[in-house]
């Protein structure tokens, strides 16, 4: 099997851990949404060897992570999990142990969102607060909006070129995110400017 490999993921997996140092320091346990080519989870595990990360994928993705994973060998990754937000909590795909709510200090998902319907949007953001233990937090990065304005013009373009090729998909308004973190129980606690006019925006859970 040729493994998968992403230039993006790895040119900003360094910002992203130096963006999230305290966060992740303070963690124990990280449930990852959409976990990709596993090179987020890889690198962030090595700096951060006394966290416990969860990866999770859609099942279709599932074989080409688990075989990065086994080959990179970082011990404090655990084997990876089919994931489908949009069938939380009812499907019996999620239905694992290692998915029962409040089980993680932390959650995170990057370059996720833009891709996905908003439909799923809103059952990942709802399933992260299920999953997260009281005060727990969950991580987002990527381009966002502020309402109709975007953080710089190439993401202009990005989200014009997602919409036409997918009309579910498209760089996600920050605000409109806000509200359904706060359906879910959760508040706005960060939003940090990154390379590239990407964000990370933290949400954390109240009880």
């Amino acid at each position: 099997m040729s493994l998968p490999f992403s230039p993006s993921a790895d040119r900003n997996k360094e910002a992203i851990g130096e963006a999230l140092d305290a966060w992740l320091r303070a963690a124990t346990s990280v449930f990852e949404f959409g976990s990709g080519t596993g090179q987020h989870a890889v690198y962030l595990c090595r700096q951060f060897p006394a966290l416990q990360w969860q990866p999770s994928e859609l099942e279709q993705n599932l074989p080409a992570l688990t075989q990065l994973l086994q080959q990179a060998a970082v011990n404090n990754i655990q084997s990876p999990l089919a994931c489908d937000v949009l069938e939380w909590p009812h499907s019996a795909q999620t239905a694992t142990a290692a998915m029962t709510e409040s089980s993680y200090s932390f959650a995170y998902s990057a370059n996720t969102a833009h891709i996905m319907s908003m439909e799923a949007v809103a059952g990942m953001i709802s399933m992260a607060a299920s999953l997260l233990q009281p005060h727990g937090c969950f991580a987002l990065y990527g381009p966002f909006r502020y309402g109709a304005e975007h953080t710089g013009d190439g993401n202009i373009s990005f989200d014009a070129m997602l919409r036409e090729s997918d009309a579910s998909m498209g760089v996600r308004d920050k605000f409109a995110l806000d509200d359904l973190a706060l359906r879910s129980g959760m508040a706005s606690v960060d939003d940090i400017a990154m390379p590239s006019d990407n964000r990370i925006l933290i949400w954390r859970k109240s009880i």
